[in-house]
């Protein structure tokens, strides 16, 4: 290997069990607690939330619902997600250099949101405990530096200090100095944090973190650089094509931005660069950007289903879903590698995202919607063998 490790290699055939065989033993067990198919049959019968309860009351949710009253979707979403902290927590404490490392790598992104959150929460003068309750409980900070946040003037100066202070000492700090010394080289000026828009300064960091986080796995080589790799590889990908679309009608799609601020964006690895994110930065229509993406094969199918205007039902971000859930479904058939970890949590995401859609097409009575989920390690998957047919 010609690049060094950060600190020490994830382990060969001889060595990995010796190092990280107990938190791989422990994901791999929890692979057992995603619901199945027979779970999401039931559920997308039932009448009632009552019954949605009284069936996930037999499935790994049981007890995180034992103790609720009545169930509501945010109810629900609220204690998948603690159930799913608390079992990375537990993953955390019982990992050693470098898997240690690579589990902080996926905290990090929540960490982005949340501060994101809390930054555009101040400028709009929302109260700071609402704000704190909408935070990801995996990107949490201590609460002294979440409750500084807001405590800063909505001015240049109060946002400068409030990197200084309060965002240097944080493991995203790195990428909002990026950010930063990014946008003085361009000549802007430093209040930049007061004049960018949120979601654009979000998409920088994300940027950061996704080119990090790939530098990281391709030291560790092995399994974890080609498995982990793919899937950041296809996140950032993701990341371009949606940064494309969301820009027409804005002005990040005027010609003198696109090949400046919006290429900025788009991040240094994937699939689609560098060729690819070059013809994306000139692509001012939904036209032109699906010429490009033609010349994918991987991603013409996904754009097939955005131009067809959802006419099956679908829609990109659904689309984006299954092949996400394909991906990450198949990082488990690997072994000695840490791509199982991120693909523990993402799934996990999905299905809480596959409940929370359940629980709103029942609530709102909307039945006839209620199968667009896309399910997690189902049998009727197109992807796996024997399928004759998607079930979604």
């Amino acid at each position: 290997m010609t690049t060094p490790a950060p600190k020490s290699t994830p382990g060969d055939m001889t060595s990995f069990n010796i190092l990280h065989g107990f938190p791989e033993a422990l994901v791999r067990g929890m692979r057992s607690s995603f619901l199945g198919d027979a779970d999401y049959h039931h559920m997308t019968q039932c009448e009632t939330l009552d019954d949605v309860r009284l069936n996930l009351s037999e499935t790994d949710y049981g007890d995180a619902l034992a103790d609720m009253n009545t169930l509501i979707p945010t109810g629900l979403q609220k204690a998948a997600v603690e159930k799913l902290v608390t079992e990375f927590q537990y993953l955390r404490t019982q990992a050693i250099e470098p898997l240690a490392t690579f589990l902080d790598f996926i905290t990090y992104e929540y960490m982005i949101e949340n501060v994101m959150l809390l930054l555009k929460g101040t400028l709009s003068g929302r109260d700071i405990n609402e704000l704190i309750a909408q935070c990801h409980p995996l990107g949490m900070f201590k609460e002294s530096t979440m409750r500084s946040i807001p405590t800063f003037e909505s001015t240049p100066r109060g946002y400068q200090d409030l990197y200084q202070t309060v965002l240097v000492d944080t493991p995203v700090g790195p990428y909002f100095s990026l950010f930063l010394a990014e946008t003085a080289g361009r000549g802007e000026s430093s209040n930049v944090l007061e004049e960018v828009e949120i979601e654009i300064i979000k998409s920088s960091l994300i940027k950061y973190w996704i080119e990090d986080f790939g530098k990281y796995v391709e030291c560790l080589g092995g399994e974890t650089a080609q498995i982990m790799g793919d899937l950041l590889k296809v996140r950032a990908d993701t990341n371009a094509i949606n940064i494309t679309l969301n820009s027409f009608g804005t002005p990040l799609n005027e010609p003198a931005m696109r090949a400046s601020d919006r290429k900025r964006l788009y991040p240094a690895l994937g699939h689609l660069y560098p060729a690819g994110t070059s013809m994306l930065a000139d692509v001012g229509d939904e036209d032109e950007l699906g010429r490009v993406l033609d010349l994918f094969p991987q991603y013409s199918s996904i754009w097939n289903v955005h131009s067809a205007g959802g006419s099956d039902g679908k829609s990109i971000d659904d689309a984006f879903y299954e092949r996400d859930v394909q991906m990450l479904e198949l990082a488990f058939e690997g072994q000695m590698h840490f791509g199982a970890f991120y693909a523990y949590v993402k799934l996990k995401e999905q299905e809480i995202r596959n409940l929370v859609w359940i629980s709103e097409c029942i609530l709102q009575q909307q039945k006839e919607e209620i199968h667009k989920f896309v399910p997690v390690f189902s049998f009727n998957a197109p992807w796996r063998a024997g399928s004759k047919k998607h079930g979604r």
